[in-house]
């Protein structure tokens, strides 16, 4: 039985960092994986992954190709202040840690810190803890708080969400506020699977459902906000990435 109590299986069901892939072939996403990718992937965030991997939850974090696209987009952004919303293990975080200069930072917001703690020896064995600022709570609070203080307001320049999907469309107002004009916003999971392209009608379960629905609208809000420029990525679970306008 699914999680919840619903016994239908849900779609991320038997995924982990070797298969989280939209692409219809598993040999050509393990020739890329394996000719472009994990050759590249430091030490510390290969077994960062290959832990997460055995968690029950393993399934959420980034797969190596995207973390690869997020350490290539903080160099070529020139990142120093950035934000990430859901930090789940921090696979994702180390790499954004990683990429950023020496005197660079991110604020990291999450609800629960025993998964943080899974991922934090593997962060401070990278010597990239001083870069690191780790925050527990409800990321729409920790935004606030964050916006309260006048001197925040386009600051960052930078900022990776891949937290719970409800609330996706409230904090892309936030972060609208929080990242400069000319920063970036990605966020993860705006495929879900492909469910967001299937028939109404299509049997999901409840998770399923209420998620899908919730990243159709983000995608429909994003591709008509003229504040943003926006480029869709089938990449892992699909990633969308947000060039502020204005």
């Amino acid at each position: 039985m699914a999680a919840g109590g619903d016994t239908m299986a849900q779609v991320h069901s038997g995924i982990d960092s070797s298969n989280k892939t939209l692409l219809k072939s598993e040999a050509l996403y393990k020739y890329v994986l394996d000719t472009s990718v994990l050759p590249h992937e430091p030490e510390c965030m290969r077994e960062l992954r290959l832990v997460t991997d055995k968690h029950e939850w393993g399934f959420m974090q980034s797969s190596p190709d995207e973390a690869q696209l997020l350490r290539m987009l903080i160099k070529l952004t020139g990142a120093r202040n950035t934000l990430e919303v859901g930090v789940f293990t921090g696979y994702s975080l180390l790499a954004t840690a990683l990429a950023l200069p020496d005197d660079g930072k991110v604020i990291a917001i999450d609800v629960d810190r025993e998964y943080y703690e899974i991922g934090r020896p593997f962060i401070e064995k990278a010597g990239v803890a001083h870069k690191v600022d780790f925050r527990e709570g409800p990321a729409l609070d920790h935004l606030d708080a964050i916006l309260a203080d006048e001197a925040n307001v386009g600051a960052f320049d930078f900022a990776f969400v891949d937290a719970d999907k409800p609330n996706y469309v409230k904090y892309h107002e936030q972060l609208l506020r929080l990242v400069r004009v000319g920063g970036t916003i990605v966020y993860d999971n705006t495929l879900w699977a492909g469910t967001v392209a299937l028939p109404p009608e299509t049997p999901l379960n409840d998770l399923d459902r209420r998620f899908s629905a919730a990243i159709k609208e983000l995608n429909v809000r994003l591709s008509a906000d003229d504040r943003v420029e926006v480029c869709q990525l089938a990449i892992a679970d699909g990633v969308t990435i947000c060039r502020r306008l204005k």
